[in-house]
């Protein structure tokens, strides 16, 4: 049955991590508090985490700056491998690169990537049920993140590899009847000071 309702979907990567990624340092505390207080006065009716420590603290931070808002582990918001181009998909020049990229993951990652990327489209796009309009909130990891602005822009499938969210930052994504879907946020870090923006981005890009 077809979604009557728009949903708001607002996507968030874990703030930074330890070396180890075993926990948030305290740059990535900070960055998750800071991302709760500008989520304090929104509309959420839900907030979603993938399974990881890192995902879990960042999630439970936000939460803690909201009013009763429910917090729920999803293994699809997890950090996996989305979908694994065959070469003839890739421009010839990166080709090489990409899948070298890619082969350095974990089997595990690889193997069950696939499956739970199709999950999370089922589970957090699309608009919903109703005639109330629906704000969620999924804090997650960069590829998950990269798949699914990458779905909304209707690109090609490995187009997910390419973008960099950067820890804490807000994407949103609206889900509309009858409408493409559209991108209204992507890597939004103004509720971050200077000194917290850049995390998650690769050296090269910061400014």
């Amino acid at each position: 049955m077809t979604g009557t309702a728009t949903r708001y979907l607002y996507l968030a990567r874990h703030g930074e991590a330890t070396p180890d990624e075993s926990t948030l340092s305290e740059r990535g505390r900070s960055q998750a508090w800071l991302l709760g207080e500008r989520l304090r006065h929104s509309p959420l009716a839900q907030v979603h985490h993938g399974p990881l420590p890192r995902v879990a603290q960042t999630a439970q931070l936000i939460v803690d700056r909201l009013d009763g808002v429910p917090l729920r582990a999803a293994a699809s918001a997890g950090d996996y491998l989305p979908y694994l181009p065959r070469m003839d998909e890739l421009p010839a020049e990166s080709a090489d690169a990409l899948l070298g990229f890619l082969a350095q993951f974990p089997a595990e990652q690889r193997d069950h990537g696939p499956r739970l990327a199709r999950a999370a489209v089922e589970q957090f796009t699309g608009p919903v049920e109703g005639d109330v309009p629906r704000h969620e909130l999924v804090v997650t990891h960069a590829f998950l993140i990269g798949w699914l602005v990458r779905a909304a822009l209707d690109a090609p499938k490995w187009r997910w590899m390419g973008f960099s969210p950067a820890n804490a930052a807000l994407t949103v994504i609206r889900y509309a009847p009858g409408r493409p879907d559209s991108v209204l946020l992507f890597n939004d870090t103004g509720h971050l000071p200077p000194d917290l923006r850049w995390t998650g981005f690769p050296p090269d890009l910061h400014i």
